[in-house]
């Protein structure tokens, strides 16, 4: 077939007549070009009789062109060509990738970072000391538990939650400060009802946090919990705000008025009383609670600065703190009311919880050295019945402290399963 194709090209070439192209004369044996003006003298004759034979039509050993020579010559030079259009086409039509620096991502993108360099050094780390207890090697006391703080005030005003420094009998507040720097610590104002707290400690020119507005956070935005979780001072989470109106009845708070910032940073035992930043280092909340990885709580900044208000005006009038609170007996656990939703919320996280429970409380957090402590309570754990009588919120546990019995008989589920354990609260 393709000598067909050849065979066809000859003929169409030999058409055409081009008087240009190669030919040979089969009778000389060599090869030439052109007209017969282009040709030296030598060779007139012989191209003459040449052309007379042909004029004659008498001579079969005319030199004829050779198209194969020809076609060999043109049909790769066009093959080339032809490819090269395409090559050209191709890699106009075919994405290029071009390598690009990485250089100045760092600087560029690590806003999370940057939100620390601003605000970090105003974070302090507060330990409660039980001074009745001293370490073996050091004879210092023991850390009884420990949360985190601010700076508000450059002449040593720090804020905290109220649960993180009081209802803890025999112990001593220390701050330790960024630098490293530790000093020991006096309660200035409580309020109980929003689980806040203000100390103070004689020291001038710290730097201070400053407050933003929690009224104009959007769900979805950008948050950093700064704090000491664990005891590991000077720590960093990030996440985003999950609700800005998680009401505290939600959360079987009573008396409380609070809507709750809710967020997904990773907040733990440790971390309350520090602060929950914006991206412009600013404030916008305190941390407070923790329900499951995922789901913490903190205290809106506005309803903040209405406890800072109170408690400067109760300063300017001279009433020096004193008790502020009312003192009850000892049991050493931090808890958080089972709702209906976090009871919800905990069953689809965890394949470990009865699905016949329907109230009770969580223990958050045991100190260690408390009366719950020593008694085998553990952070986790439900209580669901003290001496007999059921548990639905946290205010049953304080009425039971309330009562003056010397032993608590508490039923707890630790899992799937029914636990008993005895506790005996210290007094006041």
């Amino acid at each position: 077939m393709a000598l067909r194709s050849i065979n066809k090209l000859e003929l169409f070439l030999k058409r055409c007549s081009a008087p240009t192209l190669y030919y040979c004369s089969c009778r000389s044996g060599h090869t030439s070009l052109g007209n017969s003006e282009d040709k030296s003298n030598s060779n007139n004759n012989s191209d003459n009789n040449n052309y007379n034979k042909k004029k004659d039509g008498n001579n079969n050993d005319y030199g004829r062109f050779s198209w194969r020579s020809a076609f060999r010559f043109f049909v790769p030079f066009s093959l080339g060509a032809l490819a090269s259009t395409m090559v050209t086409q191709r890699e106009e039509l075919t994405p290029t990738i071009s390598a690009r620096s990485l250089s100045g991502r760092r600087r560029e993108f690590n806003f999370i970072a940057d939100v620390v360099a601003g605000c970090a050094d105003s974070v302090v780390y507060i330990e409660i000391k039980d001074t009745r207890h001293f370490d073996y090697f050091s004879g210092q006391p023991i850390t009884a538990s420990n949360g985190s703080g601010f700076v508000i005030e450059q002449n040593g005003l720090i804020l905290t939650n109220a649960h993180v420094v009081i209802n803890k009998p025999n112990t001593m507040v220390q701050v330790r400060l960024s630098d490293g720097r530790t000093f020991p610590a006096t309660i200035e104002d409580v309020d109980q009802t929003s689980d806040l707290a203000t100390l103070r400690i004689q020291v001038t020119n710290l730097p201070v946090m400053k407050l933003g507005k929690s009224s104009t956070l959007r769900s979805g935005e950008w948050v950093v919990a700064l704090g000491s979780p664990l005891a590991l001072s000077n720590t960093v989470t990030a996440g985003v705000i999950s609700s800005t109106q998680r009401a505290s009845q939600e959360l079987g708070l009573r008396n409380r008025d609070i809507n709750y910032l809710q967020t997904d940073a990773a907040i733990t035992f440790g971390n309350s009383g520090g602060p929950l930043v914006n991206l412009d280092g600013e404030a916008i909340g305190v941390n407070s609670m923790k329900v499951t990885a995922g789901i913490s709580f903190a205290i809106p900044i506005d309803y903040v600065k209405v406890f800072l208000e109170r408690a400067a005006e109760r300063r300017k009038k001279g009433s020096a703190y004193k008790t502020g609170y009312p003192v009850k007996r000892y049991m050493g656990i931090t808890m958080l009311t089972l709702t209906p939703d976090i009871l919800f919320e905990l069953k689809s996280r965890s394949q470990n919880m009865p699905n016949n429970l329907t109230h009770g409380v969580l223990v958050w957090k045991v100190i260690v050295g408390s009366p719950a402590h020593s008694g085998g309570l553990q952070p986790g754990d439900i209580v669901t019945h003290i001496n007999k009588k059921e548990i639905k919120n946290s205010s049953d546990v304080y009425d039971a402290l309330a009562d003056g019995n010397k032993e608590l008989d508490i039923v707890i589920l630790r899992g799937i399963k029914q636990l008993r354990v005895t506790i005996t609260p210290e007094d006041p």
